[in-house]
């Protein structure tokens, strides 16, 4: 699929085969593909937690307002960032650059990061974001449905899931084979709606 067709394409669907499985290839390079997203300073924040306990799924589900994706959808994909990424050896993220690179990039994290708990969390979440539309986007150049979602009670999420303290999760992404088509597209602003010449009136 054209990455344009992918784009228009996509929707989040609610409904999913719950005995559809998605081959382990195929997973792999939608989990891949998200890892390509981009990430400040290249630090790779995010970690994701695909969830394939049957058991562990239902308890999620029952903590996100019963939504059905969470169990029926091939995958459930807990979008999570480890928030102190930036400080746990920040040379191997340029480990193929030149040594005076290697410097130059640890410092420039050590310094952008440093003491700035708001900018460190605003961080991940833009990480996981890029890598979770990547992920919809590649799902949908294999012909599967996918649906983001952020209704449920993050706390319980990480306690069922046995988060570090100094992670967070983002939303969840759930993927498979959709049982039936979303919803017609809701109203979209325009894009002079949207679109601001330098700056705001």
């Amino acid at each position: 699929m054209e990455t344009l067709d992918a784009i228009r394409t996509r929707r989040a669907v609610k409904q999913y085969d719950p005995d559809h499985r998605i081959p382990d290839a195929d997973l792999d390079t939608i989990l891949s593909a998200g890892m390509l997203a981009p990430t400040a300073f290249n630090i790779q924040h995010w970690r994701f937690v695909v969830v394939t306990d049957p058991a562990l799924r239902r308890q999620i589900r029952a903590v996100a307002w019963d939504q059905a994706q969470v169990t029926d959808a091939s995958v459930l994909i807990v979008m999570c960032a480890d928030m102190q990424a930036w400080r746990k050896d920040p040379a191997h993220y340029w480990a193929d650059a030149p040594q005076d690179v290697q410097d130059l990039m640890a410092g420039l994290i050590n310094q952008y990061y440093e003491g700035r708990p708001q900018v460190q969390r605003d961080e991940t979440m833009r990480s996981c974001a890029q890598a979770a539309q990547t992920m919809m986007l590649a799902a949908a150049s294999l012909g599967y449905q996918s649906c983001p979602m952020d209704g449920f009670d993050f706390d319980a999420v990480a306690k069922l899931i046995n988060l570090p303290d100094d992670h967070v999760i983002t939303m969840f992404v759930a993927l498979g084979k959709g049982t039936q088509a979303a919803r017609p597209r809701a109203s979209r602003l325009t894009l002079e709606q949207v679109r601001v010449r330098d700056r705001f009136a």
